[in-house]
């Protein structure tokens, strides 16, 4: 791991040791093609491990994104229970619309569905688990944003953050760091102002199991 550190040294939004306690890099056993640029290196269990400094590129510019948004419009999903807790709070902080666990369909599509709505922005959790708001937004035209890991395909993604979208620990720090730096994007947090929400507040209590 050392040898990974030195190629990836430098200034990140939290230190890398951090990203790398929270298990960020570590990737699945497949890749797709659209995956390959994010992965630095396979691992000899054939585990492939994402290039964390790509991660924390692509959430200085996701932010920047959901900063020029207007909270109430943008959504953001989660079918998977790890990423049900970073969801809420994500939102809980930056205003925008949680939708976690079942995904009704047509939400996006139906406008005779009592539960639709229009957004500008959506933000997935998992391409995989979340497909069906990635699929009506891609019919409706909406920007994604979509957190993805290596065996992930991104045909229907309009930014992807590379990351483990799987652990609670990935998942509670990549939603931490998208909040602090949304609200900096904003000017309502300055850039070297402590964010007072702790990262805990970020992650699921439910217990994770190995994968």
């Amino acid at each position: 791991m050392s040898e990974f550190i030195e190629q990836t040294g430098g200034e990140l939004l939290v230190d890398q040791d951090t990203y790398l306690a929270c298990g960020v890099h570590i990737g699945t056993r497949q890749k797709t093609g659209s995956m390959k640029p994010y992965i630095y290196k396979v691992r000899p269990d054939r585990i492939y491990i994402l290039d964390v400094r790509k991660t924390d590129a692509k959430i200085r510019v996701a932010a920047k994104m959901l900063a020029r948004e207007k909270p109430e419009r943008i959504l953001v999903v989660s079918a998977r229970q790890y990423g049900q807790q970073p969801v809420l709070k994500f939102c809980e902080v930056v205003g925008a619309k949680p939708m976690v666990g079942r995904f009704i369909p047509g939400t996006l599509t139906n406008p005779s569905y009592p539960g639709y709505s229009e957004f500008s922005l959506l933000l997935v959790t998992d391409p995989i688990a979340d497909s069906q708001p990635l699929n009506e937004a891609s019919k409706m035209g909406i920007p994604v944003i979509g957190l993805c890991d290596t065996d992930n395909e991104t045909a229907d993604i309009d930014l992807v953050i590379p990351t483990n979208n799987r652990g609670k620990k990935a998942l509670a720090l990549i939603y931490w760091l998208l909040a602090r730096q949304v609200l900096r994007e904003r000017g309502e947090l300055a850039p070297d102002a402590p964010f007072p929400v702790p990262l805990e507040a970020f992650e699921s209590r439910v217990k994770e199991v190995s994968q």
